[in-house]
């Protein structure tokens, strides 16, 4: 049995642009730039250049080309005229492309060419290439490489590893086998590779120091007998249990701070190509104190519709060419306009945060920041609060005294005892010239960090104090004693 209702329901759909829009706007520049790139390889309908700089010359060829091309009562170009789209498009390069000078837009930047580079495994195995090994240890001395971390510890027991080459190669290797490899190993440069642990890999690198004086050979015993206690830095049950005096101590100590903790860091390239950040915003001073927002374009072109396909996509070629041609300009349509409003949600987003944070950024002091969350921003601009996230997400910057992440301005607030709000930005730098001016021999505790700050004005919870100290990377008292 049929039945007909009729129902009521509110739902909510994006449009086109809308969804354009959003998806260009968590973009960097950089990013952008090539998501452009990509649109305009995609759409033939979209190309470089401004709307008001197509020439006159160039609606004049298309005309002639159109009368040539027709007949009949046909009035528009037929798609076999102009088979050679590529011959058609260089006699109609605009103005701004053949146009350059010292300073222009359309200058190529130098870019940094890839370099090719290898990773700290390879370099080891390359070593171990050297040695006289037969088949069986080559197998096994590549399989321990493959091993170690990315500080060039190998954290795994030999009877593991010796499993793991039995099972993988259908042959069977022994402990010893991995073990008297793992010793050949631990003889490649840098000195500690291969090590188990921080202890091991000290005692490698103090057994191929030449100089093995007395300074040396307290050193080494500091490391074997008394690591916990170094670790914790207890200098006084060093001296206690060992036997030894200050100087001694200070002495050996040195030699160890010379050691490296991860061995791998100087086989390691960390260094990525094309690393530096590229600001999407500019601040410029102008006089009387104001501040002008700009952004950073780069080499980022401005984009408009192509005028032959244009009124080609007005013409009745045929149902599928038409089709095309109007999907195609729609999308084009639909870029340019969502990049329009990228780029106006953007400057309004920067705008109201630098009203928020006028007097940091006037001086760049980063006390002057004040509490800030992307509701008060989202309030000013009229937007949802997932807008701002995303325009302040990965966006940097440009200032008189440096470059700034967006999120950085961001901070929680904090109550003073005055009743006055300061960012907990302020806070943590207040902490950190605390740590900075210290006794390095009494360092302060977190309790004695928090009464400091009390006397400043700032009343924070010794917790709290414990959790801006980490947020700053500063250790614990414990560990920041230094004799």
């Amino acid at each position: 049995m049929q039945r007909q209702t009729q129902t009521q329901r509110q739902t909510l759909k994006y449009s086109p642009l809308q969804i354009q829009m959003l998806n260009l706007l968590h973009l960097t520049t950089m990013e952008l730039e090539q998501r452009i790139k990509e649109e305009l390889e995609e759409n033939p309908i979209l190309e470089e250049g401004k709307e008001d700089t197509a020439s006159e010359d160039t609606a004049d060829e298309f005309q002639d080309a159109d009368d040539a091309g027709t007949s009949g009562e046909d009035d528009y170009p037929s798609v076999q005229d102009y088979q050679d789209w590529d011959e058609f498009r260089d006699d109609d390069i605009p103005d701004y492309k053949t146009y350059a000078n010292n300073q222009s837009a359309d200058n190529e930047l130098y870019t940094r060419p890839m370099v090719e580079s290898i990773g700290f495994r390879d370099d080891l195995k390359q070593q171990v290439h050297f040695l006289r090994l037969d088949e069986r240890q080559q197998l096994v001395a590549d399989f321990i490489l493959d091993s170690l971390d990315e500080d060039g510890f190998l954290r795994r027991e030999s009877e593991v590893i010796a499993d793991d080459i039995s099972f993988a190669n259908s042959m069977f290797i022994d402990t010893e086998e991995v073990e008297m490899m793992l010793r050949v190993i631990q003889q490649l440069d840098p000195p500690g590779i291969a090590a188990k642990d921080l202890r091991e890999c000290l005692l490698i690198q103090l057994q191929r120091i030449e100089n093995q004086d007395e300074c040396w050979g307290w050193a080494y015993k500091i490391v074997s007998d008394t690591f916990d206690e170094l670790g914790s830095r207890n200098y006084d049950k060093i001296m206690r249990v060992l036997g030894i005096d200050e100087e001694c101590l200070k002495k050996a100590i040195q030699l160890i701070t010379t050691l490296n903790p991860k061995p791998a860091s100087g086989l390691r390239n960390d260094t990525l190509v094309n690393e530096s950040i590229k600001p999407d915003f500019m601040l410029r001073y102008i006089e009387d104190s104001e501040i002008e927002v700009q952004l950073t374009w780069g080499n980022s072109p401005a984009l408009r519709l192509n005028k032959l396909f244009t009124q080609m996509a007005e013409q009745k070629i045929d149902k599928a060419t038409n089709q095309f041609l109007k999907n195609k300009m729609n999308s084009a349509k639909w870029f340019i306009d969502a990049i329009k409003q990228r780029e106006n949600t953007m400057l309004s987003t920067l705008r109201a945060i630098v009203k928020l944070q006028y007097e940091y950024f006037q001086t760049g002091d980063i006390k002057k920041l004040r509490p800030m969350i992307l509701k008060d921003v989202a309030e000013i601009i009229d937007m949802d609060i997932s807008t701002v996230s995303r325009v302040t997400t990965n966006k940097y910057v440009q200032t008189p005294f440096g470059i700034v992440l967006l999120k950085d301005l961001f901070t929680e607030g904090v109550t003073n005892e005055d009743g006055t709000e300061v960012s907990n930005r302020e806070i943590q730098e207040a902490i950190r010239e605390i740590t900075a001016a210290e006794d390095k021999r009494h360092p302060y505790n977190d309790q004695q960090i928090t009464d400091l700050l009390s006397e400043k004005g700032y009343s924070v919870a010794r917790r709290t104090v414990a959790k801006y100290r980490e947020q700053l990377n500063i250790p614990t008292a414990r560990l920041r004693v230094t004799i």
